[in-house]
């Protein structure tokens, strides 16, 4: 969240910029007036309680004078209790006032970064910089194979019995296709244990005391799964990402400039309801209710997270191009701007436009790889730098306090998708996969039993298979499209028939 200062002007802070903020994100810039106001009747109910106190210490020095003089001093004690009455009501109503303020305020999102592209559409997303390994064509394929047929073949995933026991989205991972999510995750964390990363294995569920401080609202109803224990004091949230129990470890602590940066390369399963993605890649595991992911999360001073940043995302790029997939990163973009819709070429880096961000990013940065079978890029890579927003309602401070501090200083906190594994599988099973099999990504090959370069397929696809589908309605257009032209032919040589003959007449 913002800090409420920054909305008071006479407080050294700057109502317009943040209005400007709240424009390029599309949102409501108004409020900003409306917390202005609500800050302003807070102070003034919190200020006519301790003006209170003023008066209750002179009523206190009377009745002490009239107790030593051993006079009657019911009438002032009359007065002392109706001002505790009345001071006890200001109080009261200047906590709730609080309370709404600071819920107000946490509507507000994080001050969006000059260099993000404004624009309330994601297809204006800017692409920033693409990369291929050498020799690769970058192109839709027509006999290849989606992902989730790749992984049925080399008998690596069972989805129907996983959608009869779990339901919609529901899959249980075998054979090899349990050895390749764990490669990804173990590759994941050596990967960033060699940057510096400390590895964190997180709690899969919070208390929703510290989630509401690192989740938006509507993440909630959408996003997340609810457990309930008993009372609602006890009440829990499946995480969707490792980053949300990570950035509450350090809550209500104090760190010094030495300590930082910290780096973690957090590692969970996740969970996702996906309420707002009905549709949406329904079949195979690229969108799931539950999946593995290794992820880095960065707590920096406030003047170098930006060039953190850079750090992070770098490593995201460095680990797939480790795997050899082609990918691009994708940006926000300011203005209209054609872009390719046909990404034939080679993979891009993307910058998310700001009527796209989360409130707590001020910047987001996507890498998304190219799938073969679907011709087109997707996303395995979100990395945000979301300065103190996190930070403040985690009370994760920074520096040592000094008696001029007019404003607390928080740490800067910084996360980045390295694998969401299952994702990144799929990716690895439509860029590898060969007539017979799956070539292996050569830093993967270690981590699976027997380290093989190849893993043959085994199993044959149903009748009604994605590709098989697709490959059906191909030919039948092509096979309804050349009997027309025959019956078209026909028709035309019978009419030619027809005036030959009438000529002949």
């Amino acid at each position: 969240m913002l800090d409420v200062l920054d909305f008071i002007a006479d407080r050294g802070g700057n109502p317009e910029k943040i209005k400007k903020s709240q424009r390029r994100r599309y949102a409501n810039p108004d409020v900003v007036d409306e917390i202005i106001a609500m800050w302003e009747d807070h102070r003034k109910t919190q200020y006519a309680a301790t003006q209170i106190n003023s008066k209750m210490n002179d009523l206190n020095k009377q009745i002490g004078a009239k107790k030593k003089a051993k006079e009657n001093a019911d009438d002032l004690l009359k007065q002392k209790a109706d001002f505790d009455k009345e001071k006890k009501a200001l109080l009261e109503s200047a906590a709730l006032k609080d309370i709404a303020l600071q819920a107000k305020v946490k509507t507000i999102g994080n001050i969006v970064h000059d260099s993000v592209p404004i624009s309330d559409n994601e297809d204006n997303n800017a692409v920033l910089r693409t990369w291929a390994p050498e020799g690769v064509v970058v192109e839709k394929k027509e006999n290849v194979l989606s992902h989730h047929e790749v992984l049925l073949r080399i008998d690596g995933y069972d989805p129907e019995r996983g959608s009869k026991i779990v339901g919609h989205r529901g899959y249980f991972l075998k054979q090899w296709g349990v050895f390749l999510n764990q490669a990804l995750i173990n590759y994941g964390l050596e990967y960033l244990m060699g940057k510096g990363f400390t590895p964190l294995q997180t709690p899969q569920f919070m208390l929703k005391e510290y989630m509401a401080k690192t989740a938006q609202l509507e993440q909630f109803d959408e996003e997340l799964y609810k457990v309930v224990d008993g009372g609602a004091q006890n009440d829990k949230y499946l995480i969707a990402t490792s980053e949300q129990p990570i950035s509450a470890f350090h809550a209500d602590e104090w760190i010094i400039a030495k300590e930082l940066p910290i780096k973690y390369a957090g590692f969970s399963t996740c969970y996702r309801r996906e309420a707002g993605s009905h549709g949406r890649d329904a079949w195979g595991i690229f969108r799931v209710h539950q999946f593995e992911k290794v992820e880095q999360f960065v707590l920096t001073d406030p003047e170098k997270s930006w060039e953190m940043f850079d750090e992070m995302f770098a490593n995201s790029e460095g680990f797939y191009q480790s795997l050899g997939l082609p990918w691009y990163v994708n940006a926000s973009y300011t203005g209209a701007i054609g872009l390719k819709t046909d990404f034939t070429a080679v993979h891009q880096v993307v910058a998310i436009v700001s009527g796209a961000l989360n409130n707590a990013a001020a910047k987001k940065y996507d890498l998304e790889a190219w799938f073969p079978y679907q011709g087109e890029y997707k996303e395995l890579v979100s990395c945000s730098n979301c300065t103190d927003y996190q930070s403040r309602a985690l009370e994760i401070r920074f520096g040592t306090k000094t008696q001029t501090d007019v404003k607390k200083k928080y740490v800067h906190a910084l996360n980045s998708t390295l694998t969401a594994t299952e994702r990144a599988l799929c990716c690895v099973l439509e860029n590898y996969q060969t007539e017979d099999g799956l070539r292996v990504p050569e830093v993967l090959r270690k981590y699976l039993p027997g380290a093989p370069e190849f893993i043959p397929f085994t199993k044959e696809l149903p009748k009604d298979s994605t590709s098989e589908k697709a490959k059906a309605k191909a030919t039948g257009t092509a096979e309804k499209g050349a009997k027309s032209k025959v019956a078209a032919a026909g028709e035309a040589v019978a009419q030619a028939g027809e005036k030959i003959k009438n000529m002949a007449v």
